[in-house]
């Protein structure tokens, strides 16, 4: 009998492991590592109670497959949990700053329409928007990070100066690859095809910023937007850009 147990739990194993994510026994093997990790009382549910609460019928042989097809049932939930917290921090907003003074007079909007169109061709999801004229002591707080460095004054006056456009980002990888598309600090260091690259020629009028990380956009996100003037809503392009083949 303990062969032929042996060799059910095997396969039963190897058919958990191959088993498609919408096939019922894929569905099974998730409960049995669910009930065996569950505590009920400050007791673990073991397998043999699981297969006996569930009345199976063959709970000798069920249940010594059941125990060693727990690895690899577990292996599935974590597997699973794994891929939806990579999914839920793939998924980033990114800050986005456009200063008006950057640009020859009379070009703003179409420097604007550029920068937008360059995002939104990417499949990147505009979801906040809006023109603005920090004032000195906001300007402080956003650059609350330089406020050691000796250009701090300047760079707070010349983002107080004028007008700015601040903008939300939505979309896998939009910080990184989003400062990509910006190109280096230096424009002059920056590759053409980059926002800088095309559009700017000094740093001190490198023409947009953008969030460098996950915390400081949300830093900044919050600095200059409220939670009710960020916009969900679901692309018609989204199924295509991340959607499973």
């Amino acid at each position: 009998m303990s062969s032929q147990v042996y060799r059910s739990a095997s396969r039963t194993v190897r058919a958990l492991l191959s088993a498609s994510r919408s096939s019922p026994l894929w569905a099974e093997g998730r409960t049995v590592a669910a009930a065996t990790i569950t505590t009920l009382g400050g007791k673990v549910l073991s397998v043999p109670s699981f297969y006996e609460r569930a009345d199976y019928k063959n709970s000798a042989r069920g249940w010594i497959s059941g125990v060693l097809a727990v690895p690899a049932a577990a292996y599935m939930l974590q597997g699973q949990e794994a891929s939806a917290a990579e999914n839920a921090h793939s998924l980033q907003l990114s800050l986005m700053e456009c200063k008006e003074d950057c640009t020859p007079d009379n070009t703003f909007i179409f420097q604007i329409a550029e920068i937008l169109s360059r995002f939104e061709r990417k499949g990147y999801k505009l979801v906040a928007i809006k023109l603005v004229v920090p004032s000195k002591e906001f300007a402080q707080k956003h650059y609350h990070d330089l406020k050691d460095r000796p250009f701090f004054d300047g760079l707070c006056d010349f983002l107080s100066s004028g007008p700015v456009l601040a903008m939300v980002w939505e979309g896998e990888g939009v910080i990184k690859y989003g400062r990509k598309l910006i190109g280096a600090t230096d424009p002059q260091k920056s590759e053409p095809g980059t926002i800088r690259g095309d559009l700017a020629v000094v740093v001190g009028r490198n023409i947009i910023h953008g969030s460098d990380g996950p915390e400081t956009a949300k830093d900044e996100i919050a600095l200059w937007f409220e939670p009710s003037e960020l916009v969900s809503y679901a692309s018609n392009a989204e199924k295509w850009l991340y959607g499973v083949n």
